[in-house]
């Protein structure tokens, strides 16, 4: 297959991605929204009620100033959720090199902690999407490094 078969399936992969996150767009900001801390990092179905959970935590954590989420642990859900890989990719320039690196080890160990036990619960396609997204933000954080980090 020549590269720009693979790029451009590569690029409908992302979109696809993109698209399962942010699909409930608007309505994620309806009043009366409520959500418990992470609770949109822990919902990975494709409920529409679990979609506005993604992109109210994505929001969230994107306007979040001090980035305290960039140090908290992640669990398997929070990666098959894709929120915390879009929110590195999001903030990617505006992260400091040391949260850059941060987020680079996070992308780059998604794929174990999706086989591992505590990932038992997501299909396989779940975890096929999320390691696509994990080895995609790791390429971006890792050129954002190389753009304006020293080693």
């Amino acid at each position: 297959m020549d590269a720009g078969r693979i790029d451009t399936r590569r690029k409908c992969a992302w979109a696809m991605l993109t698209c399962a996150v942010i699909a409930a767009g608007c309505s994620a900001g309806q009043p009366g929204l409520t959500l418990a801390p992470a609770a949109g990092l822990a919902c990975v179905d494709d409920s529409q009620q679990c979609i506005e959970q993604r992109q109210a935590m994505l929001k969230g954590m994107i306007a979040d100033r001090e980035r305290k989420w960039v140090r908290e642990p992640a669990t398997p859900q929070a990666y098959a959720s894709g929120v915390r890989l879009f929110a590195f990719k999001g903030r990617k320039k505006d992260l400091s090199c040391e949260e850059l690196a941060i987020g680079r080890r996070e992308a780059d160990a998604a794929q174990a902690v999706l086989k591992g036990a505590g990932a038992a619960s997501l299909t396989p396609a779940q975890i096929s999407r999320s390691t696509m997204l994990a080895a995609e933000v790791s390429r971006e954080i890792a050129r954002e490094m190389k753009r304006r980090c020293r080693s």
